[in-house]
């Protein structure tokens, strides 16, 4: 089984867990990402996550010291111990990604990622969230960037669909239709 399998396998029962005992959600992702965050940025305790020598008691010891020093929830605690005593907090980033994404689609939100050929105003940003919001059925959390190239218009990505609006497709196209023609 592949990681990203497997860190979805376990966000997936992180989230079960978290809204059968009314866990609060945010606290969970917010915890996770902390404590994936701090062994990212220390090399010892990456090592100490990930090394096959390092015995299953000092590593569990270490994950129970992290939880309760950094107040991490219940839910979040004994995630990390059986993680240590199955040998996988190497998987601790790829789960926190994606129990944010089973978080957002369980509240029934997705992430629009929209690109303009110029900077777009609050309003405009609203309004685009709003289509957005009526042709997916759910809430959209949209990010803007932009690229010049586009020359006009916006392209709108929500997974693995893509509403292109700009000018530079449009003038592709119908290059692509005078080739065809001539």
């Amino acid at each position: 089984m592949s990681l990203k399998a497997s860190a979805t396998r376990y966000a997936r029962a992180l989230l079960d867990v978290a809204v059968s005992t009314s866990a609060d959600p945010d606290k969970i992702q917010q915890d996770l990402t902390t404590v994936a965050s701090l062994a990212a940025q220390h090399a010892d305790l990456q090592q100490a996550f990930t090394d096959p020598r390092v015995p299953v008691a000092a590593r569990t010891a270490i994950v129970d010291t992290i939880g309760q020093r950094a107040g991490v929830a219940a839910p979040v605690a004994r995630l990390l111990t059986m993680l240590s005593t199955r040998g996988r907090l190497a998987l601790l980033p790829e789960i926190a990604t994606a129990f944010s994404e089973r978080l957002l689609a369980h509240r029934r939100i997705v992430r629009a990622q929209i690109t303009a050929a110029a900077p777009l105003t609050a309003e405009r940003q609203d309004a685009l969230r709003r289509s957005l919001s009526q042709v997916t059925g759910k809430d959209v959390q949209v990010e803007v960037d932009v690229d010049p190239s586009l020359i006009g218009g916006i392209v709108a990505r929500i997974g693995s669909t893509v509403y292109d609006g700009s000018i530079r497709t449009q003038l592709h196209k119908v290059r692509q239709q005078l080739v065809e023609r001539a």
